[in-house]
C-alpha cells in the first residue's frame, strides 16, 4: 500500500483502542509508524501495554511526561510538528480525548496532514473537563470520524460535521477486550492480592474534581471507608491525586488496599473478579459493561451514556457512593444487552474505511 499511516498514542486508553486498528491495517499491507508521546511515562502505564497488547514498538517517543494542560499539549504539538515534517504521513490517526490527541491534531491540521479520529463524537457536555475540550476541537480538525456509539453521530451532525466523514464502526476497545478475554484470570488476581474467596470492589480515581481538593478527597475517603467496613477495596492508584488521597487518610482503613498501576491483563483480571467497580474513568465504564461487572461512576455526567441507558453503569455522588456500591454488589452482575457493534470487529471496519478513503484521496 502506498503512503504511511501514523498512529499517535499517549495514554493507556489510546493503546487499547489502537491495537486492533494497527493489527487490521498491517493485515492489509499498510506501512505504519507509531508515535508514543510519552504522556503516560510510567512503565506500568505505558510500556507494559505495548508488550501485552502486541503493539509494535514505537518508532518515536516524544517523552513529554507530566505537566500542566498547556505545557503538555504544547510539547506534543512541537514534537508532532517535527515528526510530521520529517516523515509526512498519508494519514495520521489519533485516539480518544487526551492532551496528546488534540496536540497531534493541531500540529497535523496546520501542516495539512489528513487526520482520522477514533472515538469521535462522544460528549459529556461538561466544559470543565479538559477532555471535553479536546474531543470537540479534535473532531473539527479531522477528515475521518470513527464513531463508537450511536448517539455520537447526532452530536457530530449538530456540530456541523459532514455526514460523509462520519462512520459508526463499533468500539475497538471492545475488540481488545474480547481478544484477551480468555486470559483474564480472576482467580490469579484474587490470589496475588490475598483475597481468598471474599467479595471485593475495585476503585479507579484520578479526575481533578475528585482528587485535587483536600475537602473533596476527605469526603471520598470517608465514603470508601464505609464500603471497606463491608468489603475489601482495591485501588490501583494513578499518580494524580495520590498524595491528596493518602493525606486524607485513605490507608487508615485496613480493608482499603492501595496498589501501583497495573498492566492491562492484570487490571482486567482484577476487574473481572470484582463485585463492583467505582470509577471516574471513561473506558472503564465500557470495559465493565462487557465483563458484566456493576459500575458506579463518580461523576455528574458521562460521555458514554449508552452504558447508563443499558443499565450496566450508574452515575453517583460521593454521598451516594457507599450505599450504591453495596446495593450493586447485592444486585449481582449486569444481565442486559450489550451496545450495538460490540462484536470484536471495529478494527477491521476502520481499516477497510481507511483503505477506501486513501484510494479516493
Amino acid at each position: 500500500m502506498g503512503g504511511t499511516i501514523t498512529h499517535v498514542l499517549g495514554a493507556r486508553p489510546n493503546f487499547v483502542k489502537a491495537a486492533p486498528v494497527i493489527r487490521a491495517l498491517a493485515t492489509l499491507g499498510f506501512a505504519q509508524r507509531v508515535v508514543h508521546t510519552g504522556q503516560h511515562y510510567d512503565e506500568r502505564m505505558s510500556e507494559i501495554f505495548f508488550v501485552q497488547l502486541g503493539l509494535p514498538r514505537p518508532d518515536v517517543n516524544l517523552g513529554v511526561g507530566s505537566g500542566t494542560q498547556a505545557r503538555q499539549t504544547a510539547e506534543v504539538m512541537v514534537g508532532m510538528e517535527e515528526e510530521f515534517t520529517r516523515t509526512p504521513p498519508a494519514l495520521a490517526v489519533v485516539y480518544g480525548d487526551v492532551n496528546s490527541t488534540i496536540g497531534a491534531s493541531l500540529a497535523g491540521a496546520k501542516l495539512g496532514v489528513p487526520l482520522a479520529h477514533v472515538e469521535a463524537g462522544l460528549r459529556s457536555f461538561d466544559d470543565t473537563m479538559p477532555e471535553e475540550i479536546n474531543r470537540r476541537l479534535t473532531d473539527q480538525l479531522c477528515s475521518l470520524l470513527f464513531v463508537t456509539s450511536p448517539e455520537a453521530v447526532g452530536h457530530l451532525a449538530r456540530e456541523g460535521r459532514p455526514a460523509g466523514a462520519v462512520y459508526f464502526v463499533g468500539n475497538p476497545m471492545i475488540d481488545t477486550l474480547l481478544a484477551n478475554l480468555p486470559v483474564f484470570d480472576a482467580a490469579a488476581a484474587r490470589s496475588s492480592h490475598g483475597l481468598g474467596d471474599r467479595r471485593y470492589v475495585v476503585a479507579t480515581l484520578h479526575r481533578p474534581a475528585n482528587v485535587d481538593s483536600p475537602d473533596r478527597a476527605q469526603e471520598l475517603v470517608s465514603a470508601l471507608h464505609e464500603v471497606a467496613a463491608e468489603l475489601d477495596v482495591i485501588i490501583p492508584l494513578h499518580p494524580r491525586g495520590r498524595a491528596t488521597l493518602e493525606a486524607a487518610g485513605l490507608l487508615d482503613a485496613p480493608r482499603v488496599r492501595v496498589i501501583d498501576p497495573l498492566g492491562y491483563l492484570e487490571f482486567m483480571s482484577l476487574v473481572r473478579g470484582a463485585s463492583a467497580v467505582v470509577t471516574d474513568s471513561g473506558g472503564v465504564q465500557e470495559e465493565t459493561t462487557l465483563l458484566r461487572v456493576p459500575c458506579l461512576t463518580l461523576r455528574p455526567n458521562t460521555e458514554r451514556p449508552i452504558t447508563v441507558t443499558s443499565g450496566s453503569n450508574r452515575l453517583i455522588t460521593r454521598d451516594e457512593l457507599a450505599a450504591a456500591v453495596l446495593k450493586a454488589c447485592d444486585d449481582g452482575p449486569y444481565t442486559g444487552e450489550l451496545p450495538p457493534l460490540w462484536d470484536g470487529h471495529a478494527g477491521p471496519r476502520i481499516a477497510r474505511i481507511i483503505t477506501t478513503w486513501l484510494k479516493a484521496a
